[in-house]
């Protein structure tokens, strides 16, 4: 049978008692034959402690060996991908080595559980979101409705209007489901680009016009930072990256100031094109940044719903550059504005 060496403790434990055995045998030969040779019963003693050391010794490594090679196995397995042999050395002392892959298997399980933990409180977080958000404009829509039934109905001047309310809530909702949609298919790798290239100075300009009655409410103007009118081409879904320009330019003139500005510049970036959406609006916090393409986060939750928005824009933003295999960030200042910074390939 392979024999297989545990380290210091067996050899400890041998020694120990073998080394009691022996004085136990030449104390005892002193005692009752004093008469024979000293030689002889010290060499007597000598073969006695060797051969037992050994046989107690072998016993020990066996004992041990046995006990924890099953939960070495296990642990070593749960850290070696399969397929991968282990380099351990089999003269490596297996408590130790047990030891320590006990510590670091403990680390990354503290550390699994630490991430579960989170994912938990995000998903309650998400969940709690998913109902607030879908709650309002139903309670909306049943007070819309008991309103008519109650004889709502026969008067022509609530009738009316409390039907378009009662649009308006659902449509709320239809937005929010399909933005969900969206950012589910993302995820899932589900929702394909239509790779084309096409000029992105011009489908700027078009999302301007797009918005231009929801900025003039608020008297805010887009610019275009750009001495001169060449086209600037790029590689990318264009319907996707209109939703992106929407959803960033739409971002600004719900956090913007009256009479505020929206700047879009364009960088040369070798095989890439930078593009930044700059506002002079209320900014964000550095502690609410990291936190900005969260599904339904909002800086101020009250607001943003009375404005309408579904809490889901900026994620998809940010879902929509992630699919084209570029970047997206942000930086900000409170009281002096945001401004979202994406990537796209050049078009070639």
């Amino acid at each position: 049978m392979k024999y297989t060496r545990t380290g210091n403790l067996s050899a400890i434990l041998s020694f120990t008692i073998t080394g009691f055995y022996a004085i136990v045998f030449l104390i005892t030969g002193i005692l009752l034959y004093h008469d024979i040779l000293w030689m002889a019963l010290l060499i007597s003693g000598i073969l006695l402690f060797a051969f037992s050391y050994f046989v107690f010794r072998f016993a020990l490594e066996k004992f041990i060996y046995e006990k924890i090679k099953p939960i070495y196995k296990t642990i070593f397995n749960l850290k070696v991908p399969e397929g991968k042999e282990s380099t351990q050395s089999g003269r490596d002392d297996m408590i130790s080595s047990v030891n320590r892959q006990v510590i670091r298997w403990a680390e990354d399980k503290k550390e699994e559980i630490d991430q579960l933990k989170k994912m938990e409180i995000y998903r309650r977080e998400f969940m709690g979101n998913v109902s607030h958000e879908l709650k309002t404009p139903i309670f909306n829509i049943q007070g819309y409705v008991l309103t008519l039934l109650d004889g709502g109905l026969d008067d022509p001047h609530i009738n009316r209007e409390y039907l378009l309310r009662t649009e308006k809530s659902i449509n709320r909702m239809i937005n929010i489901v399909e933005d969900l949609e969206n950012i589910s298919k993302f995820e899932a790798g589900e929702l394909k680009l239509e790779f084309t290239k096409f000029d992105l100075l011009a489908l700027v300009k078009e999302v301007f016009e797009f918005l231009e009655i929801s900025a003039g409410k608020k008297n805010i103007k887009f610019h275009l930072d750009k001495s001169d009118e060449k086209p600037v081409f790029v590689n990318a879904d264009k319907e996707r990256i209109r939703q992106v320009l929407i959803n960033l330019l739409d971002n600004s003139i719900k956090y913007g100031n009256d009479n505020g500005n929206t700047m879009v510049s364009f960088f040369d970036m070798d095989e890439n094109i930078l593009v930044e959406v700059t506002d002079n609006g209320l900014g964000v916090s550095q502690q609410n940044i990291p936190r900005l393409f969260e599904r339904f986060y909002r800086t101020d939750k009250g607001r943003s719903r009375e404005q309408g928005g579904t809490g889901l824009g900026l994620s998809i933003v940010k879902h929509i550059i992630e699919a084209h295999r570029q970047t997206i960030n942000v930086r900000s200042s409170v009281g002096v504005g945001t401004t979202f910074a994406f990537t796209l390939k050049k078009g070639v």
